[in-house]
């Protein structure tokens, strides 16, 4: 049985058509999309690999049935830079490195930016630690991922506060 839906992918609408009404978000953003920057670590929402961002709010895509995401917005690492111009968490890893071998980073990067999203961490360590600690890093590069949410929060902050006055 077919079973078609819609979905916006990094700001593009897209109507994909499912033969198999079990395959994950994870899957058919790597297999049918290749949007490949999303890794398949456990497969078990473990490890936070395969975090994306679903109508704003972090999950775990290879938990995620696409065919029950029907109309739902999907940000991956390959949405977050515009105009070839990386995301402010993106350029934080870089300037702290927030990584190692790397494989961890697009799922901690798209956490980082929901963390931030949701406000719940602000400038504290401990907070930031506790709303990543879904994603693990086989390397040990936490103390730079860390770094790198807190300096990434503070920068759009500032950004918006600065947004918010020339309004």
């Amino acid at each position: 049985m077919n079973h078609s839906i819609r979905l916006t992918i990094n700001g593009e609408e897209r109507r994909i058509d499912l033969d198999d009404p079990r395959v994950t978000l994870l899957d058919l953003l790597r297999e049918r999309l290749d949007l490949t920057g999303t890794k398949k670590g456990c497969d078990r929402g473990q490890c936070g690999a395969c975090t994306v961002l679903l109508d704003g709010r972090r999950v775990n895509s290879c938990l995620a049935l696409a065919v029950s995401l029907d109309g739902s917005s999907v940000t991956t690492i390959e949405g977050l830079a515009t105009n070839g111009e990386l995301h402010p968490v993106q350029a934080a890893f870089i300037a702290h490195d927030g990584f190692q071998c790397g494989y961890c980073t697009p799922g901690q990067i798209m956490s980082a930016v929901g963390l931030i999203a949701e406000a719940q961490a602000g400038g504290d360590p401990e907070r930031v630690r506790e709303g990543m600690s879904g994603n693990l890093c086989r390397c040990g590069a936490y103390a730079g991922i860390t770094e790198a949410v807190i300096e990434a929060g503070a920068r759009m902050a500032e950004a918006s506060g600065r947004q918010e006055k020339a309004a």
